[in-house]
């Protein structure tokens, strides 16, 4: 009787098991395959070789290198980051080693991790754009996300609100990228702008948008010593992390809708469990970045989300992404 029950009691976690490891976060971003849909923001502890090798090494299914300028940049004076109760404020303000260094890492980068590699491009002028995205043509990196607006680089607007320069930029280096593109986009508040936006971004071959940026020109204060947290801009700085992730559900829901599925969207915003992640991909995105949460928890976050996603997905009865993807259900 024992036995029986033993033996019972094995092939029920057997079952549990299998059902487990029936779960597929695999996507496709651009038509390239990533093995899950969780990988890292490009911003956070990707600027140098072996701040991207430990990414390579970790559980991130893509390897997304640091916004790139023409030339290196040291970015904003620090204290320029600072954690806070749900999440981050920054102002770094590019700080990178310049296009040609990401270059050279993307060919190191692919061959010792054999997982796609993205760059990001966020040129100071529409000439550098064009000059660093004809240069990317000849890369190793499978995907570039176009960022072409920091809300943290001094004496520079974000362009994502700026919907004729948005089309002008888009215009110039559509005409010259041979890779499959996205663009990384600003946190969007008015209806009104989300169809304008997707209006200009519909002109042109972009495979994926990435919403959001960090929330541009929030102010964290000190109260015991009366002084902002960072230092650039008198204190301003884009918040990311918590404080961002119904922005981000917003976002990713209403692009969503617009592109009608023509244009996939990756959300980056407040992802710090699997239910983050789940609640994402049910609003429509094809694939979600963390990027404040791999500051502040490490690189086994990746693992971390992953593993809840599929515990969660399994618990629903889903086995892939496609099961609940934009599934959202009316009230």
């Amino acid at each position: 009787m024992c036995n029986s029950l033993a033996h019972a009691e094995d092939s029920k976690n057997d079952a549990k098991n299998g059902s487990k490891m029936k779960i597929d976060l695999s996507t496709k971003i651009a038509g390239v395959k990533l093995e899950t849909c969780v990988f890292n923001a490009s911003g956070p502890a990707d600027v140098t070789l072996e701040e991207l090798e430990v990414i390579g090494k970790s559980k991130s299914s893509a390897v997304t290198m640091k916004s790139c300028t023409l030339e290196p940049r040291v970015g904003n004076p620090e204290p320029r980051y600072a954690d806070l109760e749900y999440g981050s404020i920054n102002s770094m303000g590019l700080p990178n080693l310049g296009y040609k260094a990401y270059i050279k890492f993307a060919r190191v980068l692919k061959k010792k991790f054999k997982k796609p590699v993205i760059a990001s491009i966020s040129g100071m002028t529409l000439e550098d754009n064009v000059i660093m995205f004809k240069a990317f043509n000849n890369s190793a990196v499978d995907i570039i996300e176009f960022n072409p607006g920091s809300p943290n680089t001094i004496g520079k607007p974000i362009i994502g609100y700026d919907f004729e320069e948005m089309d002008r930029l888009l215009d110039a280096v559509s005409k010259v990228c041979k890779k499959p593109f996205g663009v990384k986009l600003p946190a969007y508040f008015d209806l009104v702008h989300f169809e304008q936006i997707a209006g200009v971004i519909k002109k042109y071959p972009v495979k994926f948008v990435t919403c959001i940026n960090s929330i541009g020109n929030g102010l964290a204060i000190n109260p015991y010593t009366e002084k902002p947290l960072i230092k650039p801009k008198g204190g301003l700085g884009g918040i990311g992390g918590g404080y961002t992730k119904y922005t981000t559900l917003a976002n990713v829901r209403r692009f969503y809708e617009l592109f009608e599925d023509k244009i996939q969207v990756i959300g980056v915003g407040g992802v710090y469990t699997g239910i983050d992640a789940f609640e994402l991909i049910l609003a429509g995105a094809s694939a979600v970045q963390i990027g404040t949460a791999y500051l502040q928890k490490g690189p086994y976050i990746f693992e971390q989300v992953q593993n809840e996603l599929g515990d969660f997905m399994a618990n629903k009865g889903y086995k892939k992404l496609s099961d609940f993807r934009g599934q959202l259900k009316p009230l």
